[in-house]
């Protein structure tokens, strides 16, 4: 996808000269330093970036610069609602999904595994799916290595907070974002996390980064609300620089189809979506459960009634 150059000139000044070896060494992160000991890398440049969940580090392996993100543990994170993300993961097996439900040491343990694990597996899909994140090339020690995500001048990219977009630019992103989201659907997951504070601007466009809390479509309750949250986080942003965006209902309309099994990478998108106003007929779905409590009611009474009379007198 191409950017207009005006937009590529804004996202310039809006990062850092380009990273550079200095004259001095710095210290070597704990989380790094089996990393340096396999010879996996060369050298580490400098941090790049600290969130919530991880940091970031330029690193220097086999002549190429890389991202390297360390995870920070769970009692230095400061992301909420663990569980409402992970709902539909498998763990390892039964004993780990019993252990993590229990919320035992072994348990927190297979739950940080897993926070850990998701990244990198979501990364490997997605990438393989198409969609446009940042290559994943080796998961160590809790350490990921990634692609490093440049401009158009080889800088670090920005991130979409940080550039003010031109009306073309704002519109030609948000189609390739949607159009993103849909592919990662069609993948079988959804972000759950995206807004502008988690895509790069990169050379050829958008990037999407930060996936550990990446939602199994199929097997988690939150799904759509999810998904309406990143469409409206991302239709928000690109609003402010093109107001049309704002009158779209891109979510409802992806979920209808993927609901229907009829979402596809290239399906056609509209933005427009019939609600249905029908008002919900409550009483009818009363009287169903009603008859079903019945209904159980009386084959206990039958079941009851049957071992009853299988006892001896």
């Amino acid at each position: 996808m191409e950017i207009p150059a005006r937009s590529v000139a804004a996202a310039a000044t809006a990062v850092a000269a380009a990273p550079h070896r200095s004259q001095w060494r710095m210290k070597i992160p704990k989380g790094l330093q089996p990393l340096i000991d396999d010879g996996l890398v060369d050298e580490v440049i400098r941090p790049l970036k600290s969130g919530k969940e991880a940091a970031v580090y330029l690193v220097a392996c086999g002549g190429e610069i890389r991202c390297a993100k360390v995870y920070k543990d769970a009692e230095q994170r400061g992301f909420h609602k663990l569980a409402e993300y992970q709902e539909g993961r498998k763990a390892r097996g039964s004993r780990d999904a019993r252990a993590m439900g229990r919320r035992s040491r072994h348990g927190r343990r297979e739950q940080e595994t897993a926070w850990k694990n998701a990244e990198v597996d979501a990364l490997y899909r997605l990438s393989a799916a198409g969609v446009r994140v940042p290559r994943p090339h080796l998961y160590h020690e809790g350490v990921l290595v990634m692609e490093r995500i440049v401009d158009a001048d080889g800088n670090v990219a920005p991130r979409l907070n940080d550039v003010v977009p031109e009306p073309e630019a704002a519109r030609a992103w948000h189609t390739f974002l949607i159009g993103q989201i849909v592919r990662m659907l069609c993948a079988g997951l959804i972000h759950g996390d995206l807004s502008e504070f988690n895509v790069l601007l990169g050379a050829a466009g958008p990037v999407i980064i930060d996936l550990p809390q990446a939602v199994d479509a199929a097997g988690n309750n939150n799904a759509f609300r999810m998904l309406a949250r990143d469409v409206g986080n991302v239709t928000a942003y690109c609003g402010r620089y093109a107001p049309e965006l704002l009158d779209t209902e891109y979510a409802h309309e992806i979920w209808k189809l993927y609901e229907n099994s009829e979402l596809r990478p290239d399906s056609p998108l509209t933005g427009r979506f019939e609600h249905d106003t029908r008002r919900a007929d409550v009483g009818g779905v009363l009287l169903q459960i009603d008859e079903a409590r019945r209904e159980a009611e009386r084959r206990q009474r039958g079941r009851d009634e049957a071992e009853a009379a299988a006892q001896p007198e």
